[in-house]
C-alpha cells in the first residue's frame, strides 16, 4: 500500500478495514495499475460518499458519448489546473498521456491549454469546460454557440460541463484534504513501454 504523505490531512483508509464492495473495487484497480491511487483510500474513509463519488465518476467518464476518453481527460487536466489541484493534474495527466499516446500533452494543458498542441475543436471544448469550472455563472448562449460551431451538440455540452463540475468538486476535496499524488503517476505515459 502507498504511504500517506506528511502533508496529507486525513489518513488513508486501511484496506483490511473496508466494506467488501469497496475493498474489491480497490483491489481490482491495484491489479490493473500495479498500485492503489491515493484517491481511493482517501475517499474510502467514508464508504457511502466513496460509493456515490465513484458511481458518478464512472457514469461520466466511462459512458460512450461524443467525447473520446482522451478528451474527457483533457477536460479533467485543464480544469484541475485552473483549480490548482495538484492531485488531479498529476493523476489525470498520467491517464491522459496514456490515452493520447503523447508524453507532452498533459504538461501543456496543465500549464496553459490555450497554447497546447490540440485541435481547434478541443480548444473550444476546454474553453467551455474551464468556464464551467471557474465562472459557471457567466456561461451563456455564446458559449454554447462556440461549441456548436465545432460540431458539439447540446448533449456534448452537458457532458463537458458535467465533467468540469464533477472535477471541480473533486479538486476542492483533494485540496482541502491535502491529497498528494502517488509517485507512480509522475512517470506514467512519459516513456514508451517495452513491447512484450
Amino acid at each position: 500500500m502507498n504511504a500517506s504523505s506528511s502533508n496529507d490531512r486525513y489518513p488513508l483508509a486501511q484496506l483490511d478495514q473496508l466494506p467488501d464492495d469497496i475493498r474489491d473495487k480497490i483491489v481490482a484497480v491495484q491489479e490493473k495499475s500495479g498500485f492503489v491511487p491515493n484517491v481511493f483510500l482517501k475517499l474510502a474513509r467514508r464508504p457511502d460518499e466513496c460509493r456515490a463519488f465513484f458511481a458518478y465518476h464512472d457514469a461520466l467518464m466511462l459512458r460512450e458519448n461524443g467525447l473520446s476518453k482522451g478528451e474527457k481527460e483533457m477536460i479533467v487536466v485543464a480544469t484541475s489546473a485552473a483549480n490548482n489541484c495538484l492531485y488531479c493534474v498529476v493523476a489525470h495527466g498520467a491517464i491522459l498521456r496514456i490515452y493520447e499516446k503523447n508524453p507532452l500533452i498533459a504538461d501543456q494543458l496543465a500549464t496553459n491549454y490555450r497554447k497546447a498542441s490540440i485541435t481547434p475543436r478541443q480548444r473550444a471544448m476546454l474553453d467551455f469546460a474551464v468556464k464551467v469550472a471557474s465562472h459557471s455563472a457567466e456561461v451563456g448562449d455564446a458559449d454554447f454557440a462556440a461549441l456548436h460551431a465545432h460540431g458539439f451538440s447540446d448533449e456534448d455540452a452537458w457532458d463537458i460541463g458535467a465533467i468540469a463540475a464533477f472535477f471541480a468538486l473533486s479538486n476542492r476535496m483533494a485540496n482541502m484534504a491535502s491529497m498528494m499524488p502517488n509517485p507512480e503517476f509522475y512517470s506514467l505515459g512519459r516513456i514508451p513501454r517495452e513491447k512484450k
